[in-house]
């Protein structure tokens, strides 16, 4: 049990889920005091020893279920005689004759019509035989063997049939009878749709072992997604998470401020105390400390291959402006604009987007990103109130379209400021390749950055807004490329 538990655990770290020493001690602990034998009990006990956010409760689910699966016992399964007296085919993946298929269905809906869940469980295992063609040592995950049984028993057609059955004792003017039926009838789908996703995980599981599934199972936690190939779909994963994110953020850095306040120990004032203790520093002081807030002012590139990773950059910088002195944004393709002034307290993020998308004059000649013109702008329009106190931002890939790059506007920028730090969404490989003039911008910066993923761009920030964290360098030569948050 130790093994498989030290197994399981390296899986969640490996999978992106921080868990200590200490938490995995607790684990341990739990387990003692719980029957083993009860699997809800189990991943209970070991969800509240190790798990600490809900973002990572699917990634918990799937390495539970590789790990802890309900094995059956040898011999619990149909024989080839007694599958055939049953009216199914034996021959693995096959997919059987028509007739096997139809009876394997009418099992299927007679058995969630009637609530047997018995029945469902073992025609489900018999689905699985017929129709998935599983083949022993393949590195696969299972959703190839998932849809060619699902799509030979055409849950859609199975749905209908139940719902046109449940429905016909229900009274049609009563509404709330129908959406519960309907309901339930999406439930009972449902648990049929998993039973047999868990039958297909637990024959891999017993062909190819714990580990080599749950590494091919091994998604990548929302906070690691890559912004620039996100979907649809993890998109808005993301922006569940971006408000608690900032918010466990802005926490942890109110705590470390409140820390800095303290200061060093002053030496001299503590030992001039001490006389008054015989000498012992029963009383240490220190000197205060002034925390610095900077004054920011983000660069965002919007054009095409840049608009979702600046979209969730200024939306986590300014989920963070209490912890800036100023914070001012511009937006910019072939030329820039001021876009401060859609951002304010009580605004809606998602209107403020809309609105810089259609308001802001972000495009000068035709609409392709031009680096070398929007420095230039900006320099033009805003380069007077850049003070010593003032960090830049910059975020875009540096694809320039073979334009004029003028670094040189970019250095003089810089000599104004504080500090010029560049994130680049793109992973370093790709820096300088096609139209990508990264190099010459490089120079001109305290810090170039990869920055992908919500992690790597929650840490840049916390680094900004603490003292002493990214000190930027004032003859402008560039630190060496990091990988925030890797």
């Amino acid at each position: 049990m130790i093994d498989l538990l030290t197994d399981f655990i390296g899986e969640l770290r490996a999978a992106g889920i921080p868990v200590s020493m200490v938490e995995a001690i607790d684990a341990m602990e739990a387990v003692k005091h719980i029957n083993l034998g009860e699997r809800a009990a189990l991943k209970a006990a070991l969800g509240a020893t190790l798990v600490k956010s809900a973002r990572h409760d699917e990634a918990f689910d799937v390495a539970f279920e590789v790990f802890f699966a309900h094995h059956r016992q040898a011999g619990s399964e149909e024989s080839p005689a007694s599958r055939s007296t049953n009216g199914f085919s034996s021959e693995a993946g096959g997919g059987g004759g028509e007739a096997d298929l139809d009876a394997l269905v009418e099992s299927l809906f007679q058995s969630l019509l009637q609530g047997d869940l018995a029945s469902m469980e073992a025609a489900a295992r018999r689905a699985v035989t017929e129709f998935a063609g599983i083949e022993p040592g393949r590195p696969v995950g299972g959703t190839y063997y998932l849809y060619r049984t699902l799509r030979r028993l055409d849950l859609d057609a199975l749905r209908d049939r139940l719902l046109e059955a449940v429905l016909a004792d229900v009274d049609p003017a009563d509404a709330l009878d129908q959406r519960l039926a309907r309901e339930d009838v999406e439930s009972m789908i449902a648990r049929l749709r998993k039973e047999i996703q868990d039958e297909i995980r637990r024959r891999l599981v017993a062909d190819r072992g714990r580990l080599s599934v749950a590494r091919t199972l091994r998604q990548p936690l929302v906070e690691d997604l890559n912004l620039m190939h996100a979907t649809r779909s993890d998109l808005e994963d993301i922006e569940d998470v971006i408000e608690p994110l900032t918010r466990k953020l802005a926490a942890r850095m109110a705590r470390r401020r409140r820390l800095l306040r303290s200061g060093r120990l002053d030496f001299r004032r503590t030992v001039r105390k001490s006389l008054a203790s015989g000498g012992v520093p029963l009383d240490p002081v220190f000197r205060k400390s002034r925390p610095h807030r900077p004054e920011v002012f983000l660069l965002c590139d919007i054009s095409g291959s840049m608009a979702t990773f600046a979209r969730f950059t200024l939306q986590f910088t300014y989920a963070m402006a209490s912890h800036f002195s100023r914070l001012r944004s511009f937006v910019f393709i072939d030329t820039v604009d001021e876009v401060t002034r859609y951002f304010g307290p009580g605004i809606d993020f998602g209107d403020a987007i809309g609105k810089i998308a259609t308001e802001a004059e972000a495009v000068w000649l035709d609409g392709h990103s031009d680096y070398g013109n929007s420095f230039a702008r900006f320099q033009e329009r805003y380069g007077a109130e850049i003070t010593p106190r003032t960090t830049l931002i910059v975020t875009g890939d540096a694809r320039n379209n073979y334009r004029p790059g003028k670094p040189e506007v970019l250095a003089e920028i810089r000599s104004q400021a504080r500090a010029l730090y560049w994130l680049n969404p793109e992973p370093r490989s790709y820096w300088d390749s096609g139209d990508s003039i990264m190099s010459k911008y490089e120079s001109a910066c305290d810090g170039v950055f990869e920055v992908r993923t919500l992690r790597q761009l929650e840490h840049f920030v916390e680094q900004l807004s603490l003292p002493g964290h990214l000190t930027g360098t004032r003859q402008g030569t560039a630190q060496p490329v990091a990988n925030i948050g890797r």
